[in-house]
């Protein structure tokens, strides 16, 4: 667990201060978007679920509506409100591949990632091996394997600073048009910055091949997510949140903490659900507590949107 200053904490143009995700103090910033990419989400509280127009996995076979996303509206914001009057604020965004729907709680906030900022360089150091430009020792698997499941620190640091640092963030974000992904403003991996809904796009390109990584290197990540290990490599709980809220559902998921300013954690759980990985999910909280009360939170969320455990 890494600590910050509230002095590292500065965005520029107008801020809000965050906490964001594994390791580090993070700055939340309004949502702005880039040039040239286009905004395929929105983040408006729906009285239904929003039919995605342009779907992203356009080879995706047709699939009936889910149950599952039956009501789920109403059940977002109920754990919204639950969260808020428990002093925390979340938020909340999934996809149903199958349908092109998704779901959000109206919270566009952007999220310091921390490591849930290690997909992104995973997914780099992925395609430079699979085009030749950087050959992966058994050590360098290894390594890569550790970060993405146990959320290994060293093996991120060794990887940001031999493959580009802010260059990696750039690159990932210009390949799966992320509009609200940005690298770090001190050069720090874990600062990295993005949204709930950029989040979403990213496992959804990565699953159907849009973002450019080769199928085989896409599955060794959803691999790695797949085998979460229940602690994180410097010991912490990292099963919160979707795991132990879906605890009914196959799951591979990349998880973020952090504390502090003040007592304030931020939690953040993200992944794929489901055998045919149809389902996306990101939900990430705020609250000033001690860690497991900020655990505990936000695994009740999910278990508020989906009270069987499963969608």
């Amino acid at each position: 667990m890494r600590e910050q200053s509230q002095s590292l904490l500065t965005a520029m143009g107008a801020v809000l201060l965050l906490l964001a995700g594994c390791d580090q103090a993070l700055v939340e910033a309004k949502a702005s978007s880039k040039p040239g990419m286009p905004d395929r989400y929105s983040s408006a509280p729906q009285s239904q679920p929003v039919d995605l127009l342009q779907a992203i996995t356009p080879s995706a076979p047709e699939a009936l509506p889910s149950t599952g996303f039956d009501g789920l509206q109403a059940r977002v914001q109920q754990a919204s409100d639950q969260a808020a009057a428990s002093g925390a604020t979340i938020s909340v965004a999934i996809l149903d591949r199958g349908t092109r729907q998704m779901v959000t709680n109206g919270n566009s906030q952007i999220v310091g990632t921390a490591s849930v900022a290690k997909l992104f360089i995973a997914d780099d150091l992925l395609l430079q091996e699979s085009q030749g430009r950087t050959p992966l020792s058994v050590d360098d698997r290894q390594a890569l394997d550790i970060m993405l499941q146990s959320s290994d620190d060293g093996a991120a640091e060794r990887f940001w600073n031999q493959d580009g640092a802010g260059a990696i963030i750039n690159q990932v974000a210009s390949r799966y048009g992320l509009a609200s992904t940005t690298p770090p403003n001190d050069g720090r991996w874990w600062n990295t910055m993005s949204s709930a809904t950029d989040l979403i796009r990213y496992y959804d390109m990565l699953l159907d091949g849009s973002g450019g990584l080769p199928a085989e290197r896409a599955n060794l990540i959803v691999g790695d997510l797949a085998q979460s290990t229940p602690h994180g490599d410097d010991g912490y709980p990292q099963r919160f949140g979707i795991p132990d809220g879906l605890y009914a559902e196959p799951v591979a998921v990349k998880q973020g903490w952090m504390c502090c300013i003040g007592s304030a954690w931020m939690h953040l759980s993200t992944g794929v659900i489901g055998a045919d990985r149809r389902y996306i999910m990101v939900i990430q909280s705020l609250q000033t507590s001690d860690d497991a009360t900020a655990r505990q939170t936000i695994t009740q969320a999910v278990k508020t949107i989906f009270p069987n455990g499963r969608i």
